[in-house]
């Protein structure tokens, strides 16, 4: 189900969903979402107080979620080539920079944009992410929930997604986010279904090389933000990504799961802005 600011670019190997929002003169700030989540798990209230700060926010399916198109369907990828796309998007964009914020697999995705397409990476930011999936690593019931085949009806299918973000969310907040959790999961299940695609993105996260060694190599303004509530990925995932990058500023949020509360919104707004600032401007 597609929606008026939803645009296409032919890529290499996919044709690539994105919103593209904001002043176009403005600073890009491209977000990048995690595994089996589309462009629309990123909050429109975040998207728009970026908007309002200048940003010109681009925010795109990965291959293998959303509305995103496979021109050739592989059976196995790695996470070079995700991050591959989002180069190409800049390239098609002609956006030679951009702030590169990344959630959850995303935030391994803007990792290997950092380090493979460093002149690309005007600054960093990795939201509930880690170096490598074995840092921080979930428990196996929350891996199984990750992984549950959805059943046939649509109710029930809506009613399970809601139940994982529950599972792995803010327990908080909890209540202030069931109606959003609800909302968001039937969003995403009328908007795509990609049932195998979240196997492949699984696989390309297990198989990805360590990226510590090569995250201290890095010399550019880097954020770092994780919640102590998050079972999924948990938080010696941020704090490894801490460590590892020698400029970066970490925010650790203790009532923060899985997930981006509404009452977290305004400090990860004001955070990111704040990081994005240290660059020297080349607008």
């Amino acid at each position: 189900m597609s929606d008026k600011r939803d645009q296409f670019a032919e890529l290499t190997t996919v044709k690539m969903c994105f919103r593209d929002e904001g002043n176009s003169e403005g600073e890009p700030l491209l977000l990048i979402m995690g595994l089996s989540s589309q462009l629309i798990h990123w909050p429109q209230e975040i998207v728009d107080a970026l908007v309002e700060r200048g940003y010109r926010v681009i925010r795109p399916d990965n291959r293998d979620s959303g509305l995103t198109e496979w021109k050739s369907t592989p059976s196995q990828y790695y996470l070079r080539a995700l991050a591959r796309d989002t180069v190409e998007l800049l390239d098609h964009l002609g956006i030679e920079q951009a702030h590169v914020v990344g959630a959850s697999m995303g935030g391994m995705i803007a990792q290997l944009l950092a380090i493979e397409h460093t002149a690309r990476v005007l600054s960093l930011c990795s939201i509930m992410s880690t170096p490598h999936i074995s840092i921080g690593m979930a428990d196996g019931n929350v891996l199984e929930e990750l992984t549950k085949p959805l059943p046939p009806g649509r109710e029930d299918a809506i009613k399970q997604i809601a139940g994982l973000y529950a599972t792995i969310g803010s327990k908080t907040y909890a209540d202030s986010e069931s109606e959003r959790r609800l909302a968001l999961a039937t969003q995403a299940y009328d908007r795509a279904q990609h049932p195998e695609g979240g196997t492949r993105q699984v696989t390309a996260a297990l198989i990805a090389p360590d990226r510590t060694k090569r995250l201290q190599q890095l010399r550019l303004p880097a954020l770092v933000i994780h919640g102590g509530e998050d079972p999924l990925i948990k938080i010696a995932g941020g704090e490894a990504t801490h460590a590892a990058l020698a400029d970066s500023t970490y925010l650790p949020l203790d009532a923060m799961g899985h997930d981006l509360p509404v009452p977290l919104h305004d400090q990860i707004v004001a955070s990111i802005a704040k990081n994005a600032a240290r660059v020297t401007s080349r607008f």
